[in-house]
């Protein structure tokens, strides 16, 4: 098992029915059915900083981002929709992140698919 950020981020991002990873802009990120993102990652692509870029339901990015902004920003580019980062670089808390993910692929994913998280977890 991986400890490295990556590693870990990508066993939470895989463990999601009808999950794939394959590179977006030069970074992994992780799709739904091969064509929805819910999240990806940012190795210093955009700052000097690792963190996460992911989908988040109404509301959720704000209340982060308010919450504890030395974790949680609003990224560019898709931020304006919604959307959460989350920096790697700082400790993290890998059950709440686990929550985070599922957050981000709740609220992309269709609904029938959605619902089979419900029925396996």
């Amino acid at each position: 098992m991986g400890r490295t950020p990556l590693d870990r981020l990508r066993r939470i991002c895989l463990s999601f029915p009808e999950v794939t990873e394959r590179p977006s802009h030069g970074e992994p990120a992780w799709f739904i059915r091969g064509r929805t993102t819910f999240v990806t990652l940012s190795d210093h692509h955009h700052d000097d900083r690792l963190a996460l870029w992911c989908a988040a339901p109404p509301g959720a990015q704000q209340a982060f981002v308010v919450s504890d902004p030395e974790r949680f920003f609003v990224p560019p580019y898709v931020g304006h929709r919604g959307w959460l980062g989350v920096y790697l670089d700082v400790p993290v808390d890998w059950s709440e992140l686990a929550e985070v993910v599922e957050d981000a692929y709740r609220t992309v994913a269709p609904r029938r698919l959605a619902a089979t998280l419900d029925a396996t977890r």
